[in-house]
């Protein structure tokens, strides 16, 4: 199957354009510039589909996302970029500016969705195309951007009006494609077999004896947020949807722990048995909190409230509204119940389907990035880790 390039990629490689048309001030076209994507420690070459000055001291490059086989709303999706010679007074020799399409984080003061790999991106691959006195605005536009990200998750993580400019690497690996199960499993194998060789040597035990866990990241925010808590990238398996399977081959490779890692509306379905979590195939998170708020002991007033939610998100605030009104506990209590749900429920299908043992830790988190519970096992794991 064919990688393609993550959405800052292109819209590097349009500002690249835009740049380099502004110092030669002319309209010559450019048919391509190089990237320099620093993760993976490469450089590609990413088409350019127009560029040319738009006004004194201002330039437009335009490229189109091409994610390879990736069945992802992006793909050919315009990503433009406006250069701008910039005022002296400015202090940074880069300002990046999110323009129409490009979203806005309503957790952060309504900040741009533009995080921390793609503002690498720009950075390594400007600054040196800028002279000691040189400053630049590089406003970045994607004209598609606010109708597609209706059609994505973006809300639920607090991304507003557009999409984001989120990954940790600029290659699109094509998650969302049936075939990518087997690169998830190459993945897992690979570092299974490489974490047993190592137990071997001895060299990835800690002092008191103890073993890495492996990670199973849900998505690319799962992905995200663990390296932010100091988790390294190659104790990680980026895992999108297929747990199920992934949790079998964990088994069959003798796999010991495993902490799982996802935002709460994906994660908790573990804990009602649906081990394939995209809402095409199976939902019922609602039921499964509902059922959870049952079983702690949620007032019945309180409890019909829950039925009027729509999502997950819902839910939580829900709840956090009332812990605020009363002084109650019930989203640790609740969430609490869920975590050790799902570790109870994932370690029972990993042996029904491999005839082994793994300790299974769990953390969820909320759409502001914030961790909402972590299992016994996962805070123990999380120690561990971080």
């Amino acid at each position: 199957m064919r990688s393609g390039y993550t959405i800052p990629v292109f819209a590097t490689a349009s500002a690249i354009a835009a740049l380099k048309c502004l110092q030669q001030s002319t309209n010559d076209r450019q048919s391509a510039v190089t990237v320099d994507l620093i993760t993976p420690p490469q450089r590609v070459e990413i088409s350019i589909d127009r560029v040319a000055l738009i006004q004194t001291g201002m330039a437009l490059g335009i490229t189109h996302s091409d994610p390879g086989d990736n069945l992802d709303l992006t793909r050919d999706t315009p990503v433009w970029a406006v250069v701008a010679w910039a005022d002296p007074s400015q202090v940074e020799s880069i300002a990046l500016v999110g323009g129409e399409g490009v979203g806005k984080q309503s957790n952060l003061d309504n900040l741009p969705a533009i995080y921390s790999y793609a503002r690498q991106l720009f950075q390594a691959n400007l600054a040196p195309l800028l002279s000691a006195t040189q400053k630049i605005r590089v406003t970045i536009i994607l004209p598609e951007g606010r109708v597609l990200a209706t059609r994505t998750s973006n809300a639920a993580f607090g991304v507003v009006e557009g999409l984001s400019l989120l990954g940790t690497t600029g290659i699109s690996q094509p998650l969302s494609a049936p075939g990518q199960l087997d690169a998830c499993l190459g993945e897992l194998r690979s570092k299974a077999g490489s974490w047993e060789r190592i137990e071997d040597g001895g060299t990835t035990r800690q002092g008191d004896g103890e073993i890495w866990p492996l990670v199973f990241c849900i998505g690319e925010n799962g992905l995200d947020l663990a390296q932010q808590m100091g988790i390294k990238r190659d104790r990680i398996i980026k895992t999108a949807n297929w747990l199920g399977p992934l949790l079998a081959e964990a088994g069959v490779l003798g796999v010991p722990k495993l902490l799982l890692f996802g935002y709460h509306g994906k994660l908790i379905k573990l804990a009602g048995g649906i081990f394939h979590t995209h809402h095409h195939l199976a939902d019922g998170r609602l039921e499964i909190l509902v059922a959870a708020a049952v079983r702690i002991g949620l007032d019945p007033a309180q409890l019909a409230g829950l039925f009027d939610c729509e999502t997950a998100e819902d839910v939580l605030k829900y709840l956090t509204e009332i812990d605020r009104a009363d002084g109650s506990d019930w989203v640790n209590r609740i969430y609490g119940y869920l975590t050790a749900r799902i570790d109870n429920r994932s370690q029972t299908y990993i042996y029904s389907q491999s005839q082994q043992t793994v300790s299974v830790g769990s953390v969820v988190f909320d759409r502001q990035r914030q961790v909402i519970a972590t299992s016994a096992t996962g805070r123990t794991f999380l120690t561990q880790l971080c």
